[in-house]
């Protein structure tokens, strides 16, 4: 198996600014994160309080709004392939439906409507993330993508960090109730949907330069969207990386230990803040050390770390032992957010890129349901210790395979 080689020194020197595209894509994830985050770790109080749900109905929501997430992503990122690499529109359209269905969560009377509408913000995420990862790649010199999707990443984790923050600051220091709280959501929203609406000019992908090669004056046509067709490195990598999602149950797992551990709801949207300050943290760091030393090393120690993580989760008795063991879940989960979307982008042609985002989240929404409805069915039929031992179990066979079996051969761009 081929050593990894690290990018050349001079190309990395070539460039030090990201593209206006990537900045502009960074700030419209930090507000709807911010939007995203006022309401995500309510979710599991919400249910566990005012509508009496227990771990099997968030782990049921949480699963299918993320299946139905994953599937769309595959035809969006397609989509967006097929009409000739302009995908600002269909980026546009999924911030539009997740910023409108998503402050609806607060009149949700059931969990059956928390599932539905849910699923609609998730279907928004769908719509919009391919597409997205892709003008990212687009806009980016290959040296830089781990940089570019690290930066992108720590301003995503930067507006959950506000959102949760905010959300904490009102129900500590007003009248609010929760529905209110997740009401007041549409705001950053909205200026989220502003930002790309007139933030980003897209070019015509058919005059885009790639590296060394240009495409031709006519658009050729997409090969099958067959799995076939994958190169055996992309297929092998999306294989260990949709096992290593079984054990990706949501994060709102983590608030739903505390909320049973007795920590106030206050205090769990601090410690639902601090997952995500750490990962902020570490991710554009991580991205840039992707770059420089290579994917695969950062995405082993970081899932390396995950299990360790998990494993503790099941240890944890206090608030104190749940903060500690949070912050190092989130500094090296961040670490490898960068690198696990620049490998898709290496392997990916320009005019493909779409499609390769899109079969990369679809990979790892297949493992959503049966993560999220397996992880909650061991906690509430056994324990919260056992679910999270079985998911740290298989986050640490994940990062074996990717080291014996998925090894990047390596780390230059593929195209």
């Amino acid at each position: 198996m081929d050593k990894q080689k690290p990018f050349p020194k001079h190309n990395i020197k070539a460039q030090k600014k990201l593209p206006r595209t990537v900045v502009v894509l960074g700030l419209v994830s930090f507000f709807n994160d911010f939007a995203s985050d006022i309401v995500a770790p309510l979710i599991p109080i919400l249910l566990a309080s005012a509508l009496a749900a227990g771990p099997v109905a968030l782990g049921l929501i949480e699963g299918i709004a993320d299946a139905i997430a994953s599937l769309l992503k595959l035809w969006s990122g397609r989509h967006s392939d097929l009409i000739g690499g302009h995908r600002k529109k269909l980026t546009l359209a999924g911030y539009l439906l997740s910023n409108t269905a998503r402050p609806l969560l607060g009149l949700a009377v059931s969990w059956p409507v928390v599932l539905l509408l849910r699923s609609i913000d998730r279907m928004g995420k769908g719509i919009r993330t391919a597409p997205r990862d892709a003008l990212v790649a687009d806009a980016t010199p290959s040296h830089m993508r781990g940089y570019a999707y690290g930066f992108h990443r720590a301003l995503d984790n930067g507006g959950a960090v506000a959102g949760s923050l905010a959300a904490a600051a009102i129900l500590a220091w007003t009248g609010l109730d929760l529905i209110e709280v997740i009401l007041w959501s549409a705001l950053p929203g909205m200026v989220a949907i502003l930002l790309l609406s007139m933030g980003i000019k897209e070019e015509d992908k058919r005059s885009i330069k790639d590296e060394k090669e240009t495409t031709s004056e006519a658009m050729p046509s997409l090969p099958p969207l067959r799995w076939s067709l994958l190169s055996n490195p992309t297929r092998r990598y999306l294989l260990v990386l949709t096992l290593f999602t079984l054990a990706r149950a949501s994060e709102t797992f983590i608030l739903l230990l505390g909320y049973q551990l007795g920590v106030g709801v206050v205090e769990l949207l601090l410690i639902w803040s601090a997952i995500s300050l750490a990962k902020a943290v570490t991710s554009t760091i991580g991205g840039q050390l992707a770059d420089r030393y290579g994917r695969g090393s950062l995405m082993l120690i970081s899932w390396v770390a995950f299990a360790v993580s998990f494993l503790l989760f099941g240890l944890v008795t206090s608030s104190s032992e749940l903060w500690m063991v949070s912050i190092f879940y989130g500094l090296f989960v961040g670490l490898s957010e960068g690198a696990e979307r620049a490998l898709i982008s290496d392997y990916a042609p320009p005019l493909e890129r779409g499609t390769a985002f899109g079969w990369y989240h679809l990979a790892v929404g297949l493992a959503a349901i049966p993560a999220g409805v397996l992880f909650g069915i061991l906690w509430q039929l056994h324990s919260a210790p056992l679910a999270f031992f079985v998911a740290g179990g298989v986050a640490a066979l994940g990062a074996i395979l990717l080291r014996l079996w998925a090894w990047p051969a390596r780390e230059t761009p593929l195209h």
